[in-house]
């Protein structure tokens, strides 16, 4: 069809719409009949329109995303055929989990022994701060590039404490910096931590930046003091990658993830630096469920869905069972699947088409704006690591969770499966492998740790008690 017949019609401005939908409330008041607050503050609009469309100047990330499977290192050789096995039907990457050091270079070998693994790069996500296996892993593996995600101060706010002290990983970190080949990207800042814990999405914003800067600040303190050099300074800064989680807000976790981009890229032009971000996403497991568990397919087939579309460079979904079952293999090949149908059949592989679209633009300058006043609220009392300390992010987050808690035990949170529509024949008491509740801690930690809240928690802790 050459004919444009848009063209038959005459534009209708936004006043001319407004004064519309005016007329067709018959008096009703706008504000309150079709404008919605959420809990960030954020006011939605039925209509959106491109007289009142401001875009951004940024970088939109253009490239295909890379698919990541999680794999928890514990025998070597039974972690290898998990993963050769993942990278062979569909996985780019793997995301190695590890709580204790391993055979770095038995495992390196066993990949390269396999000639179907294409990967180029691997992720690490080590529960300890050990530097001499550190480098022993970054000479395994060379020849890829490697994440390696050190996130000390996450670290602090995860568990409570440093793994050694403030002043030993500090240490450590550095050296790290100062040594390592530049295939090795030592930093990273695990935002997930504040979204898996109950706070709103303009926090997680405001956090992940402070958070990442706190790193900053410290590291230009340092170069200014001649104790690091500028090229381990800009090394930081170029290799940060940041860790997200993602709910089951579509749009809203869309326009976070581009928020995001556009305050790290304002953020590091205040220290003359333009260096664009790496970015991994996985799915929250704030909102999954034991009960109607297969419900959690369509969640993080949304969540995966809006990752994508946000820009993420990498994402590492989570299996359906993931939160009451060991690792299994029907699981992890329905995750993946998940992913590679999302981008090799619904070709649906970055989010270069997300400029123009008027609601989008819209969250993320409200999103941007609304988590700028908060990170300089932070930075105004002290820092990242200082307002930790006090615990006052802790509070506003525990205050976050119970606020959607209160929201989902009223049913205006819905849960399909849990407080909305349950059904009463779906026994789970014998299904279970691994506790899905909040384990008990007795430990003295030098902060209140940041911990993860499940939203279904309490209601499924009732309903198993009360299986027979």
């Amino acid at each position: 069809m050459k004919k444009d017949l848009f063209k038959e019609f005459s534009p209708v401005s936004s006043k001319e719409w407004k004064q519309r939908i005016q007329y067709d409330l018959k008096g009703a008041d706008y504000q309150s009949s079709v404008v919605t607050k959420t809990e960030e503050g954020v006011l939605i609009k039925p209509f959106y329109h491109r007289d009142e469309y401001k875009c951004i100047d940024d970088r939109i990330h253009g490239g295909t995303f890379k698919i990541a499977e999680s794999v928890f290192i514990d025998k070597e050789n039974i972690a290898a055929n998990i993963a050769i096995k993942a990278l062979q039907t569909g996985a780019d990457t793997i995301f190695w989990k590890a709580k204790a050091p391993f055979k770095a270079k038995l495992l390196a070998e066993l990949l390269r022994k396999d000639q179907g693994v294409k990967a180029t790069e691997f992720h690490f996500d080590l529960g300890f701060l050990d530097e001499d296996f550190i480098k022993e892993l970054s000479a395994a593996f060379h020849g890829y590039k490697i994440y390696l995600h050190i996130d000390i101060l996450g670290n602090l706010v995860k568990t409570g404490n440093w793994f050694f002290n403030k002043k030993k990983d500090h240490e450590i970190l550095i050296r790290l910096l100062s040594t390592l080949p530049d295939s090795c990207h030592v930093m990273g800042v695990d935002v997930s931590l504040y979204q898996h814990a109950g706070a709103t999405l303009i926090q997680q914003l405001a956090y992940g930046l402070a958070h990442g800067n706190e790193y900053l600040n410290h590291l230009f303190q340092l170069k200014q003091e001649g104790i690091i050099d500028h090229k381990v300074w800009l090394r930081a800064v170029r290799e940060l990658h940041f860790t997200f989680a993602v709910g089951s807000d579509f749009f809203f976790e869309i326009a976070k993830l581009q928020a995001f981009r556009v305050l790290w890229q304002r953020l590091t032009e205040a220290y003359e630096i333009d260096e664009p971000i790496n970015i991994s996403v996985q799915p929250t497991l704030r909102n999954k469920t034991i009960y109607d568990y297969n419900v959690n397919l369509i969640r993080t087939s949304t969540e995966c869905m809006a990752a994508i579309i946000g820009g993420a460079d990498t994402v590492c979904n989570i299996s359906y069972d993931t939160i009451f079952q060991k690792s299994n293999d029907f699981g992890n090949r329905i995750s993946r699947n998940q992913l590679v149908i999302l981008k090799e059949e619904s070709h649906i592989k970055n989010g270069d088409f997300f400029n123009g679209t008027y609601y989008l633009e819209a969250l993320r300058t409200e999103f941007s704006q609304k988590a700028l006043e908060i990170f300089k609220e932070i930075e105004k009392g002290g820092g990242f690591a200082d307002q930790i300390y006090k615990g006052t992010i802790q509070r506003k987050i525990a205050e976050s969770h119970e606020e959607a808690k209160k929201n989902f035990d009223e049913g205006n949170l819905a849960l399909l499966g849990s407080n909305k529509f349950p059904n009463p024949s779906d026994k789970m008491k014998e299904m279970i492998e691994l506790n899905p509740f909040l384990p008990a801690r007795d430990m003295q930690t030098e902060v209140i740790p940041v911990i993860p809240k499940r939203l279904a928690e309490m209601y499924e802790k009732n309903r198993l008690n009360e299986e027979k």
